[in-house]
């Protein structure tokens, strides 16, 4: 069984750690969410394993405090405005155009984005990651094997620490001329209601497919 691991932006959450009141320690956890935001962009990692790689590069100790996901979001927002502010925004559509079809394929499941695609920040080497709330958990996989369409079963954390299951498959991108990963996380219908509470930052955590393509029309 494979484990595919899941990121959404938040601000403070368990395990990330918290900012300082120190200088110094603002100072190193911003150096360590700049250094997180290069592997995040340029080599497609999730902010857990960037920052652990940003800590070794830097020399600082294992143990070392570390921002958490809301200033390494921001600093990757700052990475690709400096970066890849050309390339950035036309990859992102692409995937988002592909996360809509897909959720249009899975519209029974009650399919939600999220993440990188969902909040703006994904590029090329993004895959994406939808959250299906089903009333039978195995529903969406006979779905998926009725079309004929092939797939891998894992695990991940849940939005609320919780294991879920993932069913993923592999994707043609036209735009992008390549192939990605479309993760399906599959949840309860009755955990809807909580999935949508608004983030530490006040945002929608997660959109469906009418709200995806608000994000998707011109001058969105």
């Amino acid at each position: 069984m494979c484990i595919v691991r899941f990121y959404e932006p938040t601000s403070g959450a368990p395990g990330d750690g918290c900012r300082g009141h120190n200088a110094g320690m603002d100072t190193t956890e911003d150096d360590i969410a700049a250094t997180a935001a290069r592997w995040v962009v340029e080599e497609g990692l999730e902010y857990g394993p960037a920052k652990a790689r940003a800590v070794r590069q830097l020399g600082l100790p294992a143990r070392t405090r570390l921002p958490d996901n809301a200033v390494v979001e921001a600093a990757v927002r700052e990475h690709i405005a400096v970066f890849c502010a050309d390339t950035q925004p036309v990859e992102l559509q692409a995937l988002r155009e592909l996360a809509l079809v897909w959720m249009e394929r899975l519209a029974p499941f009650r399919p939600h984005v999220s993440g990188a695609v969902w909040h703006g920040t994904a590029t090329r080497l993004n895959d994406v990651f939808l959250q299906l709330f089903c009333d039978d958990a195995k529903a969406a996989e006979i779905h998926l094997l009725n079309r004929g369409w092939p797939y891998e079963v894992g695990s991940t954390t849940g939005f609320r620490g919780e294991v879920v299951d993932v069913l993923s498959v592999r994707s043609h991108c036209a735009a992008l001329n390549e192939t990605v990963g479309v993760h399906l996380l599959i949840y309860d219908a009755d955990d809807l209601r909580g999935a949508l509470k608004p983030d530490a930052q006040g945002r929608k955590p997660r959109g469906d497919a009418n709200a995806l393509r608000l994000r998707l029309a011109p001058n969105a």
